[in-house]
């Protein structure tokens, strides 16, 4: 069978063409990967919208009224980044319902990607940081409620700490928390997950390799997850606008290859989110991102 892939046209939204947020990527990455042929012949696993109810399980119920209903505060819009209009929230919507569906697709298959999601800076009482909703956290507290799930591990790859997820999760001794990330960067405030690993400036592949398959064992033996999410952040790359580290391409494959062998050879069902990624070529940009569906659809 083919790697189960989700993706809804929603990911994208309405922002100024000169936002630094490279939203295009999206919608880029997703031709790329039925251009590559990645994507099965039934098509793409298409979410639908998440609902208050669901998103409420990991937010503020009156942030998460705001945004369904475009009455976000201005000063939390601005620690978000993004113009806070319909397709913004459509979008935040539509993402969560995707890392939701693409876990239960993991469940069921082994592993499985969504091509949006990693929305790691949204906390509980709001989002920060080109993040509207914890993806992450509504899925897992989704499938907790469905009763599909116990014992959870967050895998956070991106080049930023996973703040939002670790404030998310704090109180939640059942889902674990690991971020490896370039220290200096955002947020300046950091949430301590369960394990931080801060790296250096400049940190290259070899090193990021080593402390990452020297780490990622003993968490999955000493937590005994029931499910793994990975984010797959590419903003360690070199060339990358926002971030800080200098992972190559051919690292961040390794990288990539490293997690989902890791998980899998000890037959723990993995779901895959797209993390960050900040570049002006979003055709360069979404090509680094589609390199995840490359190694995943080798363990399928």
């Amino acid at each position: 069978m083919s790697l189960p892939i989700v993706h809804n046209p929603n990911y994208n939204a309405d922002l100024p063409s000169d936002h630094r947020f490279p939203i295009g990527k999206f919608r880029r990455l997703a031709e790329i990967l039925m251009e590559d042929g990645l994507v099965g012949p039934g098509g793409f696993h298409v979410p639908a919208m998440a609902g208050a109810d669901w998103v409420a399980l990991a937010h503020d119920r009156t942030y998460v009224d705001q945004v369904f209903h475009e009455q976000v505060p201005q000063k939390i819009a601005r620690e978000i980044g993004f113009p806070m209009n319909a397709t913004v929230a459509t979008r935040a919507r539509s993402a969560v319902a995707g890392t939701v569906l693409a876990a239960r697709l993991a469940l069921e298959h082994g592993i499985a990607c969504n091509t949006a999601g990693g929305s790691h800076h949204a906390r509980r009482e709001h989002g920060a940081g080109f993040c509207v909703f914890n993806d992450v956290g509504v899925a897992v507290n989704v499938l907790r409620a469905d009763q599909a799930i116990g014992r959870v591990l967050v895998v956070d790859c991106d080049v930023h700490q996973g703040d939002g997820t670790a404030d998310v999760f704090r109180d939640d001794a059942a889902t674990f928390t690991f971020s490896i990330h370039a220290e200096k960067n955002y947020p300046v405030r950091k949430v301590a997950s369960d394990l931080d690993i801060g790296l250096p400036d400049e940190t290259g592949d070899a090193d990021y390799l080593t402390v990452l398959s020297e780490t990622l064992p003993g968490l999955l033996e000493a937590h005994r997850p029931d499910l793994v999410f990975f984010n797959a952040g590419v903003d360690p790359h070199h060339d990358d606008r926002l971030g800080r580290l200098a992972l190559t391409d051919e690292g961040l494959s390794a990288r990539d290859r490293l997690v989902i062998e890791t998980v899998r050879d000890r037959g723990l069902p993995l779901a895959c989110v797209i993390g960050g990624g900040y570049s002006s070529d979003v055709d360069a940009l979404a090509r680094r991102h589609s390199g995840l569906y490359r190694v995943a659809a080798d363990f399928i």
